[in-house]
């Protein structure tokens, strides 16, 4: 049975049905002009949802503004993090190469050495190359301790890349 009910009730329902089920009293406020059947079932501008094409390219446009914006500084932190653990490795080989001398009385002949005698449980990776390929400096005979064996005084990067500083990483 089709009857008006009073406001409470219809937006009690409203809660519980999306739309009204048939047989369902219609809700129809009081204050608002009824619509003709005539005039269509569009619903009004201001209820119609979604973007129009224009404000969908705004959009797009800014995200691609803060993107353009951010990824160069994000490329930065990647090579000064990359930088920061060269440095970090370099100071931990030649700390671990002086230790070796020191208690053994003679230089480390390659960097396994450091490994076999448990100094290092591996050979850190060069984060520039990405490979274990450290280029060795070996100490001049005349100057060794051990003569007979010249060993290992040094490490320096493979890379050929300048660093943000402007020098060369296989300097440092």
């Amino acid at each position: 049975m089709l009857g008006h009910v009073n406001r409470s009730e219809c937006i009690a329902r409203r809660r519980v049905f999306a739309r009204p089920h048939p047989g369902a009293a219609v809700c129809r406020p009081t204050n608002r002009r009824h619509v003709s059947p005539e005039a269509g079932s569009r619903e009004p501008k201001a209820l119609q949802r979604g973007f129009t094409l224009l404000e969908l390219m705004v959009v797009i446009f800014i995200i691609m503004i803060l993107a353009s914006i951010a990824m160069p500084v994000y490329n930065q932190s990647v090579v000064q993090a990359r930088e920061s653990v060269l440095r970090s490795n370099l100071g931990t080989l030649r700390s671990v190469i002086s230790q070796y001398t020191l208690d053994k009385q003679k230089a480390p002949q390659s960097l396994d050495d450091l490994v076999s005698a448990g100094y290092l449980r591996q050979i850190p990776t060069d984060p520039m190359t990405r490979q274990s390929n450290w280029e060795v400096v070996q100490e001049d005979v005349m100057m060794a301790v051990d003569q007979q064996e010249p060993g290992i005084t040094d490490v320096h990067s493979a890379s050929n890349a300048t660093a943000s500083d402007g020098t060369a990483y296989s300097t440092w």
